[in-house]
């Protein structure tokens, strides 16, 4: 069974930074991209950034171009959203998800729990 853990999430002060993870197990993980995505209370789930199997390439929304960057270590099962200069807009729970390279929902098969991020202003 495909499980996805994040981790990392908790409460910053705008301005300060944070580092989710997200842990993979039960399929190849180095075979399939990964992608972020948010949800914000009374919102639609977003797209946030997606990278390809290899890490190759990597794709963002328009709002966290330059601020949030997405790594992955195919050796450790796990994936990564650097976020840093954080607003109070980016609160949300954050979720990872794994599948092909897409900014669509529709492009994953397997997702995490989520986890909550909340930046004060």
């Amino acid at each position: 069974q495909v499980q996805l853990v994040e981790s990392g999430g908790g409460l910053v002060q705008a301005g300060g930074s944070l580092r989710l993870s997200c842990a993979a197990s039960g399929r190849t993980f180095s075979r399939y991209a990964m992608g972020w995505f948010r949800q914000a209370p009374g919102k639609e789930r977003e797209f946030v950034a997606a990278i390809t199997w290899s890490g190759s390439n990597a794709n963002y929304q328009d709002s966290v171009k330059g601020r949030f960057t997405i790594s992955r270590d195919n050796a450790k099962n796990t994936v990564y959203l650097q976020m840093n200069s954080l607003k109070p807009e980016d609160t949300a729970v954050y979720y990872c998800a794994s599948g092909l390279y897409s900014d669509r929902e529709n492009g994953y098969d397997y997702w995490g729990q989520g986890t909550q991020v909340t930046v004060s202003s």
